[in-house]
């Protein structure tokens, strides 16, 4: 098994990625970063599974209200003030979810600057939808949502600050391979981890890819399932690190 870890930024320049070769006994990965498109499409199409840190979708309340506003039609949240009026219109079901499960809340792709690079991952998911490769924005084909810091919460491993902290990132890494020690990363890959921290979360990505493939992460409930497939959906893991094991 091949697993895909895709941390996506607005530009080439602050996207990683990481592949994880799983075979008898060992999980071997490599880590790059400065991907394009075209980069991102070839490094899928040789993935079994695929997870992308970044929405596959927006807010459906959202979308509808825009529309609306674009029609000069009638404000879907009028009436409604304040934040928790406006709740709908920031947050997807599945970030609903992920704070129930985990206790953080996503960054809101309807008003936070992640906008910015969902526009560049919706291009992506058509671009794959063209190769041949359809996209289940539920998770359900080859790529899948996932977010690093609610996962390393679920493994028990988050360390709050490693964004901004060189010394709290290269400990995370050092906490992530002393939970997994299957994990082969070269003496390249391990350095760039310890010193970026988009590198490091394109390897939680990929180690998520692999709990989605073995059907590990939390998937939509039933009642989920429409909004899943529109909005996105994120997956957590559920279980330890350890049951990744090859």
């Amino acid at each position: 098994m091949r697993t895909l870890g895709i941390d996506l930024a607005a530009e080439p320049a602050g996207t990683a990625a990481c592949t994880i070769t799983w075979a008898a006994g060992a999980a071997t990965a490599e880590v790059e970063r400065g991907l394009n498109d075209d980069d991102l499409r070839g490094r899928i199409a040789q993935a079994d599974k695929v997870g992308i840190d970044c929405p596959f979708g927006w807010p459906a309340d959202f979308v509808a209200a825009i529309v609306a506003h674009s029609r000069r039609e009638r404000w879907p949240g009028r009436g409604r003030s304040g934040i928790k009026g406006r709740h709908p219109l920031r947050f997807r079901r599945t970030d609903d979810d992920v704070h129930e499960r985990a206790g953080l809340w996503p960054l809101s792709v309807s008003s936070d600057r992640i906008g910015v690079t969902a526009m560049r991952c919706a291009g992506l998911l058509d671009a794959l939808a063209a190769d041949g490769c359809p996209v289940d924005r539920a998770g359900g084909g080859r790529v899948a949502e996932v977010y690093p810091a609610a996962a390393l919460k679920c493994w028990g491993l988050r360390r709050p600050g490693y964004k901004q902290s060189p010394a709290i990132l290269a400990g995370l890494l050092a906490v992530i391979r002393g939970a997994a020690p299957w994990l082969r990363l070269d003496t390249d890959a391990a350095d760039l981890c310890a010193r970026s921290h988009d590198a490091l979360d394109a390897l939680v990505c990929a180690l998520v890819a692999r709990a989605v493939a073995l059907g590990r992460t939390a998937g939509p409930k039933p009642e989920d399932a429409e909004a899943a497939a529109v909005e996105g959906w994120i997956h957590l893991p559920e279980g330890g690190l350890a049951e990744l094991a090859p």
